[in-house]
């Protein structure tokens, strides 16, 4: 299948290996306890748990440690996941870096914005990719997940399906509505991301792009916007001076946040202040650079439709 022959040729590319193991961070909070419970169930290689104080307890069958490195030497894992309260996710984050970690996806909000900024900083130096903060994750649909995307495992299952558009949103509840639309009408994903609605993320559209450009099992991508943050006019920037051979359709939402001038709705990033970030712009911009921009979900499917 195309689907599989990516996985063994591209690993690297998301760091989505299902045979890699991956540690929780938090593991004994309910929502941490919660996720791994869906994310056995869906197959996800979960290992090993860190919770300073309680190491030597079991989360549904899963061990515990007291530090990163403890869970690491015993386990082997490469990918963290950090569900800790948000004066912890620096700490959390950089300890994980130590550790070796490749992909590290932080669920935390409110996290920071310095904070966030030397997480980042040393996430760079390491060479680890991070998602977040404030992602409820990611998923190859019918491969591996990560985090709370898609909600319960029963849920996750009739959302998504494998196919070879990619869904990338600023929101993690509307990266599972657009995917479930896709799904109803026999379109399925290659890999699905939340990257985060804070004003400072690891990855955002641009790089993300970027990487699924190689990647075999994508030919189109759909990418969720909101207003606030420059995200989306990056990545407008990035396709005029230099095309994608995947279609882009965008689907952004909150307009009539353009009319109220330094107002924040929702996600820490959406936020619009002298004009900058306004849905309006972004669309101007990302048609532009070629972008089919969506007014209805109908129209996204209409837009996957078209030539690149």
């Amino acid at each position: 299948m195309r689907l599989r022959g990516w996985l063994w040729k591209g690993i690297a590319l998301m760091l989505l290996d299902p045979k890699a193991g991956v540690l929780v961070q938090g593991i004994t909070g309910r929502e941490a306890s919660r996720m791994v419970e869906d994310s056995l169930a869906y197959g996800s290689n979960i290992v090993a748990g860190v919770t300073p104080g309680k190491g030597g307890q079991r989360v549904h069958g899963i061990p515990v440690y007291d530090t990163v490195a403890a869970a690491v030497e015993k386990h082997r894992a490469t990918i963290s996941i950090i569900s800790v309260p948000p004066p912890a996710v620096l700490d959390a984050a950089l300890e994980s870096f130590d550790a070796g970690m490749q992909l590290c996806l932080i669920m935390t909000e409110r996290v920071p914005q310095l904070d966030t900024s030397k997480l980042l900083f040393a996430a760079h130096r390491t060479g680890c990719t991070v998602i977040g903060p404030n992602s409820l994750g990611l998923i190859r649909p019918g491969i591996t997940k990560l985090g709370t995307i898609g909600g319960r495992v029963d849920n996750v299952r009739r959302s998504f399906m494998p196919g070879h558009v990619a869904v990338l949103s600023r929101s993690g509840g509307m990266t599972s509505e657009i995917s479930s639309y896709l799904t109803s009408r026999g379109v399925g994903q290659s890999i699905a991301i939340g990257v985060g609605g804070d004003a400072i993320v690891g990855s955002n559209f641009t790089e993300l792009i970027e990487r699924l450009e190689n990647d075999p099992a994508t030919d189109a991508v759909v990418i969720y916007g909101e207003p606030g943050g420059a995200a989306e006019e990056q990545l407008a920037a990035r396709l005029k001076g230099k095309l994608s051979r995947l279609r882009i359709v965008a689907f952004l939402s909150g307009r009539f946040v353009d009319d109220l001038e330094g107002v924040r709705f929702g996600h820490a990033g959406v936020i619009v202040e002298g004009g900058r970030g306004s849905v309006r712009g972004k669309v101007k911009a990302l048609r532009e650079a070629g972008v089919f921009v969506a007014e209805t979900f109908e129209e996204i499917l209409e837009g996957l439709k078209r030539d690149a």
